[in-house]
């Protein structure tokens, strides 16, 4: 794909239909850690918040080999939509990066208490160096965040055939 082409697929990242959004996604994940700097280049210009999620929320998985990435999560971090500072939080966590901290902590002074709760579980992830408490709030070691193969290698699979229908 050449960077045109590359753009203009990102951009339907904030289209208002699903389905819309999905296609430009199936062809645009095929590029892997590439999308990067395309997902962020995205998030400067869509409007929608939507568009903006979904350029976080893609981008997650590669917040650990990617500088654009954790830029990005720490851009959005001053998001007006609730949902993309959630994304952002979860990114940073992700990361497990302590630099991250400092940026984080700038949102424990929020007026949504959502972000704020965000906030700490991000701070207590990368505290705890496991990006897992970022969904297990309570560490109660029942919630997985798998983003990638190797965030699962820690505990047993389940023997049961369900675990490869929802994988």
């Amino acid at each position: 794909m050449i960077d045109e082409q590359i753009k203009k697929l990102v951009l339907k990242l904030e289209a208002s239909e699903q389905l819309q959004r999905e296609e430009a996604w199936t062809q645009l994940k095929t590029l892997g850690e590439d999308v990067v700097p395309h997902l962020a280049f995205g998030y400067s210009k869509i409007k929608k918040a939507k568009g903006r999620v979904a350029c976080v929320f893609y981008s997650q998985r590669y917040a650990r080999t990617s500088e654009v990435a954790y830029q990005l999560g720490v851009s959005a971090l001053a998001d007006r939509a609730t949902l993309v500072r959630y994304r952002a939080c979860g990114l940073l966590a992700y990361s497990l990066r302590t630099d991250a901290i400092s940026h984080l902590e700038v949102l424990l002074q929020h007026k949504d208490p959502e972000t704020v709760a965000d906030a700490k579980a991000a701070i207590d992830a990368i505290k705890n160096k496991n990006h897992h408490f970022f969904i297990d709030r309570d560490h109660s070691g029942r919630c997985f965040w798998e983003l990638n193969q190797e965030d699962v290698t820690h505990f047993d699979k389940p023997k049961r055939s369900w675990w490869k229908i929802w994988k």
